[in-house]
């Protein structure tokens, strides 16, 4: 059975402008992503990865080349119709959380809901479902400052599950955690890419990289493998051995 493609970018390219210099960011970038899979794009900083991520969280569009998301091309979109598209299918999860400080848990992860003009009703159940996934339901009044660092990542998941994207995109997700922290947020993504959700993990980090089932590695603006975890893993143990001598 064929599979579904999700993300497809066509020879994209990002060329930013600073004074009198052209700085390409990304450079005819190919890459397609179905449907279930999880899928991390790692590089060092400056490589172009937050490009490509920006790119396919429609937070920002192409200079040239296509970008079809769900068979609908995003890269000639602008303003409103780049809002929905970020509203309605993707679920962002941010290294620093972006939570609103004054707002309890249920109102943060029925945020999205509210910009999408979903009653109130209805959105607190679906955020108290979401909550109740992430294992934080009987938290809801909380404020995020009373919550630890894991707990917070956890809510920013909730919040990106609760308007049923087609696609969550994980920023450095646990940049900002301890070891036993990055690990249960990781073992939760794990559980959603097990339920059927299109993970994209964005990560400077190989150990990060590993967690998911094929990697995607950015440098110098341009994809230079495309590769399934196991032979990932082969690729940093050979470079390990050979950079002991």
């Amino acid at each position: 059975m064929e599979r579904e493609k999700l993300i497809e970018l066509i020879d994209v390219s990002k060329i930013y402008h600073v004074g009198d210099s052209e700085i390409a960011a990304n450079n005819e970038i190919d890459i397609t992503i179905y449907k279930g899979e999880m899928v991390a794009i790692v590089g060092k900083s400056g490589s172009g990865k937050s490009t490509v991520m920006n790119i396919i969280g429609a937070l920002d569009t192409p200079t040239s080349g296509q970008y079809f998301l769900e068979g609908r091309d995003v890269s000639k979109l602008k303003g409103d119709d780049l809002a929905e598209i970020r509203n309605k299918l993707i679920g962002f999860i941010f290294q620093q959380y972006n939570l609103l400080p004054k707002q309890n848990i249920l109102d943060n992860v029925g945020l999205p809901l509210m910009y999408a003009r979903v009653g109130e009703r209805e959105r607190k159940k679906r955020s108290m479902e979401v909550l109740k996934k992430v294992g934080l339901d009987k938290k809801y009044l909380n404020l995020p400052t009373q919550l630890s660092g894991g707990q917070q990542q956890r809510v920013s998941i909730a919040r990106a599950l609760v308007g049923r994207p087609s696609l969550i995109l994980a920023d450095e997700p646990t940049g900002a955690l301890d070891s036993k922290t990055s690990r249960e947020v990781l073992d939760l993504l794990h559980q959603l890419h097990k339920e059927g959700n299109t993970i994209i993990l964005i990560t400077h980090d190989s150990s990060i990289a590993s967690e998911a089932e094929r990697i995607i590695k950015i440098a110098d603006g341009t994809v230079i493998s495309d590769t399934d975890v196991k032979e990932f893993k082969n690729e940093i143990k050979t470079n390990t051995e050979s950079s002991m001598g």
